[in-house]
C-alpha cells in the first residue's frame, strides 16, 4: 500500500485541513488513458477509492492508481517558484 513521507503530509494536510473545506477532503490520484497520474484536491472520496490515511493527511486512490502505486512511498516539496512537486519512491 502507498505511504506517504513526512513532507508528502505535511503538503497534503496544508493543502486540505482548512476551517472552510470539508472533514475528508484530501488528495485525489487518479490513473489516466495516457499511463500517467493526475494528483488534484477532492472534497471527498469517489466509489471504490482506497483511501491512504496517514497522520490526518488523506490522500484517495482510484482502482488503477491504487494497483500502481501498491509499492510506492509519495514525497513531494515545493520547489524555488513555490509550487508543489511530487514523486514516487520504491519502498523498502
Amino acid at each position: 500500500m502507498l505511504t506517504l513521507t513526512e513532507n508528502a503530509r505535511d503538503i497534503v494536510k496544508r493543502y486540505t485541513d482548512h476551517p472552510d473545506t470539508p472533514e475528508d477532503a484530501g488528495l485525489r490520484i487518479t490513473s489516466t488513458a495516457e499511463a500517467q497520474l493526475a494528483v488534484t484536491t477532492a472534497d471527498q472520496p469517489v466509489d471504490g477509492d482506497q483511501l491512504v490515511e496517514q497522520d490526518g493527511a488523506k490522500v484517495y486512490l482510484d482502482a488503477d492508481a491504487a494497483q500502481q502505486l501498491d509499492d510506492k512511498v509519495l514525497d513531494a516539496g515545493i520547489d524555488e517558484a513555490g509550487n508543489v512537486q511530487f514523486g514516487l519512491l520504491t519502498q523498502a
